[in-house]
């Protein structure tokens, strides 16, 4: 499966304080779950970020965001981001934070 390793580093040091987080091969690439839900992931060099349909407009608007459509047909919030939207520690921080905030709202699986 090919995913950045560069990438998922980097989400591994944002995630190792802060939540217990499982880690599964998935779309492709690697997902990092939260209370057994999806909040983020890596396939190939793109970030995917499980945001819900309540933010998920509002995550679209966010530069370099699109809708997550690898299955060919748009996933309901979910979005993929590109390289370029998360190239600051600080920015890829937000994103990694989305996830795991909508992650952590649903109940533990």
């Amino acid at each position: 499966m090919p995913y950045d390793k560069d990438l998922v580093t980097r989400i591994r040091t944002l995630l190792e304080d802060r939540v217990v987080v499982e880690e599964k091969k998935m779309f492709g690439g690697l997902t990092f779950m939260v209370n057994g839900h999806m909040a983020c992931g890596v396939s190939n060099d793109i970030l995917v970020v499980r945001v819900g349909a309540d933010h998920y407009e509002e995550a679209l608007r966010v530069p370099h965001a699109r809708e997550c459509d690898f299955t060919g047909r748009p996933l309901k919030g979910m979005v993929m981001v590109d390289r370029r939207g998360f190239e600051s520690s600080g920015d890829l921080q937000a994103w990694v934070d989305r996830g795991v905030r909508y992650a952590g709202s649903l109940p533990a699986k």
